[in-house]
């Protein structure tokens, strides 16, 4: 037993040591997009990420950036907490599955053979490595994000309900449910996916304990779903509430000072946890007693979100949903931004409500009491709008195109049961974990939104960017095969196991796929969620060994040698899975997503304002501020944000080098509930156009001139005209010279622009009053990422300096979005700008990468025209040069900016090159077109994408003189055109 313990710990530590290896190998040096760098930002200095939070992952990321030598190498050290969290899950991993290896082999009491030992270990080594080598496992653990932890917290809450299995009946046996209770409080703290382990658990517990029923099945598995719910919506969301109902009670009601009600609902939960625990202990009731400890060390575990509200109350730069008092607390908790789906029963995308409820009160914190700011409404449907399972139940226009795709949806029709059915089936289900599922053990056919599995051979005629891409994964269903030898192996054996590990492998996979109830449009791929499942079939991987073990019992009659070549064989998947995956998941030299953030900020003049879009063209932003402490005077605005009170506060305060705000709205104007959107409702005096300043200013006094009934007792302010003008000093404007020098002659003495909206956000008018009251004092930036929606017609006056327009008073020329400052925008774009390693052909980059290069593409075109038009050939070619160089096709393929190019080198005498590049991208377009249209719908956005491309090369071949080229390709537009409509 020594012997064996010893080995299992040694072989399970150099497992660790090769995953630990392999994944610092493969880190990424800085942050990645998406939520990289919020995370990042918010553990360096223990800021409010967005909603729920993740204080545990915060804390410990936190310990880990302090060993930083300098603010650069931040990133690194963060991203090496989710490589190391990773590691330990593959080592919890290993002794899973040699804790169940060991039980179908080796009798209970009985020492394992050394042809045991080596199978049991080789079965651990190869179920470990095929996680540690699987796509989602491995995309995961070299970025900072909170699924690798999560990962971590499933695998040793999983390996500590077997090590219970093995203690039970001794004593203090109970203590590793005790560990089990704190760890699931802890993973609160980093994500809730953890909580979907709890059936597989009870499961455990029930077979040791008790004499397996089908009537007692059911109630283990009825009282493992209550405390799921219990901790998901009882403890969670549900203590907090509870704490807020007592402190508005005692402060509104009793007139108690702010913290007395908190401070009694605190004192009551602990007398009633300490009655529990003596009432258990004098009664002798173990069970009880267990449940109760249970519960204190959840809440224990889930006091790391005690950093939120404490962190939250000293006004941090990051403070999303400013939750430093109870109620704005819960509101965090329950992520309200986000919204709700149904889940079990609701209406269907057409639905329209006939009535509406109040629910719940909102308040926001007062003077001496709590504010009740109105109600949350909801509205009511009738019960034949309504739905069992309701998947097709999103009314946006984009997913209701979407929903046709995948059912045949009818106009002015309800979907049928049938029709949601097909849906979860074919879509949530299918698409969106089935495919995620092969794409881990089967193979990926690339990096593009929505690729497909990869089986034998693939499609040969796919365009050269599918074919070549290092993300393109072949493992020729080896990892799966080896799963399902290992599940029927664990099945046949040993009935119990496998239906605990099943549960393991739905819960953390079907079952999360029909909860998130997901709407058909995701802006990017969501396999990360499901990275339990994927532990769970690692298993049944690692169980292989001993089902190919057992299928070579007529071949070979010696154990060992048994265990060695099946071993050996089954290496096979982890080797093919590391051997495919290295290219695209080796993140060790990519700085884009960085570069990008700081090229946004240099193309921003000092103490400006940038309104941005999104996660990639935010969260970097926030990265490179708070943690390299770079372009700080830089006031960063998400537009989404600016939709709410808390974050239009946080715009009127100092953020280091960045002034606040000049608003003349105050608090009262835009508090929650007030203004959140001012309809058009049209007056014949002000048809015509108001005075932008005038406008706000009747907004500021509420002014009965701007008021319109809405409902019983409810007035809203309105937008009367969709015409705006703003007065401009012409001379002001030279003085403070931004204006390019070419134009300042047609600086304007009136702005006058029109919003083409139904309504007006509460962002829309931040915005308008940014503008009446600035003065010009600080340049005005939109992200040129930004949905053009949200210009709200400012796009007229806007001067391109870089990735940022700018708002100037000098008016557009017509059907361009902007004009471009030449000499401004070249010192920003072409001595500012890094673009590293983006000519590196060894380094992969990603679909976000290219939608950054595209971009960039897009704008030194724009500045190569713009001194083209001014005859300034020279440097016209510099920059051509440049971008051909920086950007090269064989590392960042053609996209739909690129045709831009063909005129210009035309116009440089470049003929030669003008033309080989229409040709090139012309058999380009027309190859992944026929692709795309053999997929299906599925790849709209990329045949939209060629076709547009295709029709950008006829004008160019136009251009150049080339009319037999043109008609050809005109040709075959029109017939993709019908393909389209058909």
């Amino acid at each position: 037993m020594t012997d064996y313990r010893k080995i299992n710990n040694i072989v399970g530590w150099v497992v660790f040591l090769i995953a630990t290896t392999v994944y610092v190998l493969t880190l990424e040096p800085t942050a990645s997009f998406w939520d990289a760098g919020e995370f990042i930002a918010s553990s360096y200095k223990l800021l409010v990420p967005h909603p729920p939070g993740a204080p545990f992952y915060l804390l410990v990321a936190r310990v880990f950036s302090m060993f930083a030598g300098d603010p650069t190498q931040v990133a690194w050290w963060v991203n090496l907490f989710s490589a190391l969290a990773s590691s330990f899950t593959v080592l919890f991993l290993f002794w899973t599955i040699t804790i169940l290896a060991r039980k179908l082999l080796v009798k209970e009491g009985e020492l394992p053979t050394t042809g045991n030992v080596l199978l049991i270990m080789g079965s651990g080594a190869v179920g470990a490595l095929a996680y540690t080598f699987s796509d989602s496992a491995w995309f995961s653990a070299v970025e900072a994000e909170v699924y690798a932890l999560s990962s971590f917290f499933t695998a040793i809450v999983f390996w500590a309900i077997l090590r219970w299995e093995a203690k039970a009946g001794e004593a203090y046996s109970d203590k590793w449910l005790i560990l089990i209770a704190y760890l699931v409080g802890l993973s609160i703290g980093a994500h809730l996916l953890n909580l979907v382990t709890i059936p597989a658990l009870a499961f455990v517990y029930y077979f040791r304990l008790y004499k397996p029923t089908f009537w007692g099945g059911v109630l283990a598995f009825a009282i493992s779903a209550v405390i799921v719910v219990a901790i998901l919506w009882g403890v969670i969301p549900g203590l907090p509430s509870l704490a807020g109902n007592f402190e508005v009670f005692f402060v509104n009601s009793l007139g108690l000072p702010f913290g007395s009600g908190l401070i009694v609902f605190l004192v009551l939960l602990i007398a009633a946890v300490i009655f529990g625990l003596r009432y258990s202990i004098k009664h002798n009731n173990r069970v009880l007693n267990t449940a109760l400890l249970s519960f204190v060390f959840v809440l224990i575990g889930y006091s790391s979100y005690m950093m939120i509200p404490i962190r939250s109350s000293y006004d941090p730069t990051i403070d999303e949903n400013d939750p430093d008092d109870i109620l704005t607390f819960v509101s965090y908790l329950k992520r309200e931004q986000y919204g709700d789906r149904p889940l079990l029963y609701g209406p269907q995308y057409n639905a329209q409500p006939v009535d509406q409820e109040e629910g719940a009160a909102r308040y926001i914190k007062g003077e001496d009491q709590y504010i009740k700011t109105g109600n949350k409404i909801e509205p009511v449907y009738d019960s034949k709008d309504k739905t069992l399972l309701p998947r097709i139940y999103s009314d946006q226009p984009q997913h209701i195109e979407e929903y046709k795709k995948w059912v045949d949806l009818r106009e002015g029709q309800a979907p049928t049961f049938g029709q949601n059915l097909s849906f979860l089936f074919r879509y949530q289900l299918g698409h969106m974990y089935w495919r995620y599922f092969l794409w881990n053990f089967v193979g990926r056919e690339g990096d593009i939104q929505n690729s497909g599995v990869l089986w034998f051979g693939g499609d040969a005629d796919a365009p050269e960017r599918v074919l070549e891409s290092e993300a393109r994964n072949q493992f020729f269903m080896i990892p799966l095969l080896i799963g399902i030898i290992g599940l029927i192996y664990q099945a046949r054996k040993d009935e119990r196991d496998a239906f605990v590990v099943g549960l393991l492998f739905f819960f953390t996979g079907i079952a999360i796929a029909l909860y998130l109830n997901q709407p058909p449009v995701e802006p990017r791929e969501r396999d990360y969620t499901f990275a339990g499942s994927f532990y769970a079939f690692s298993i049944w991987i690692g169980l292989g060994v001993l089902g190919v073990a057992a299928l070579l019992e007529k071949v070979l009659n010696n154990k060992t040698a048994r265990a060695a070549v099946a071993t050996l064989v089954c290496l096979a998947a982890p080797g093919i899975m590391a051997a495919e995956g290295w290219d695209d998941h080796d993140r060790s030299d990519r700085y884009h997503s960085v570069d990008s953030a700081r090229n946004l900020l240099d193309s921003v003049a000092p103490n400006g304002i940038l309104f941005t879009n999104g996660d990639n063209d935010t969260f970097p932003l926030w990265y490179v501020q708070e943690v390299e402490g770079y372009r700080t005077d830089v006031r960063v605005a998400v537009l989404s944000y600016l939709n709410t009170d808390w974050y239009i506060d946080q715009m009127k305060r100092q953020s280091y080098e960045s002034d606040p705000w000049p608003l003349s709205l105050e608090n009262p104007n835009y508090r929650q509930g007030t203004n959140d959107y001012l309809p058009y409702v049209e007056r014949p005096q002000v048809a015509a156009g108001i005075d932008l300043e005038q406008y706000v200013k009747l907004v500021r006094e509420n002014h009965p001139a701007l008021q319109v009934q809405y409902g019983a007792g409810t007035t809203l302010l309105t937008m009367p005209t969709k015409n705006f003008f703003l007065n401009v000093d012409k001379e002001r404007i030279k003085a403070l010279d931004f204006v390019a020098e070419d134009k300042e002659d047609e600086i304007v003495d009136r702005m006058s622009w029109t919003i083409n909206k139904s309504l007006l956000e509460k962002k829309h008018l931040v915005m308008l009053d940014l503008l009446a009251t600035n003065n010009w004092e600080r340049p005005i930036y939109f992200s040129t990422t930004v949905n053009s929606a949200d210009f709200i017609g400012l796009s007229d006056y806007f001067q391109l300096e870089g990735l940022a327009y700018r708002v100037v008073p000098v008016k557009s020329p017509e059907g361009e979005q902007g004009f471009v400052n030449k000499e401004v925008m070249y010192e920003n774009m072409m001595k500012e700008f890094e673009l590293r390693n983006f000519n590196n052909p060894d380094i992969f980059y990603d679909e976000n990468y290219y939608r950054f290069a595209a971009n960039l593409r897009d704008k030194y075109a724009r500045l190569a025209a713009a001194y083209l038009a001014d005859g300034n050939k020279a440097r016209a070619k510099e920059i051509v040069d440049f971008v051909f160089e920086k950007l090269p096709a064989e590392t960042v393929p053609y996209d739909y900016y690129t045709p831009q190019f063909i005129p210009i080198l035309a116009e440089l005498g470049e003929m030669e090159e003008a033309e080989a590049l229409l040709n090139a991208m012309a058999q380009d377009a027309i190859q992944s077109l026929d692709y795309f249209f053999a997929k299906g719908a599925l790849y709209d956005m990329e045949i939209q994408t060629n076709m547009v491309i295709l029709q950008q090369l006829i004008g160019a071949a136009e251009e150049l003189g080339m009319e037999e080229r043109a008609a050809q390709l005109q040709q075959q537009f029109m017939q993709y055109l019908q393909r389209m409509r058909r």
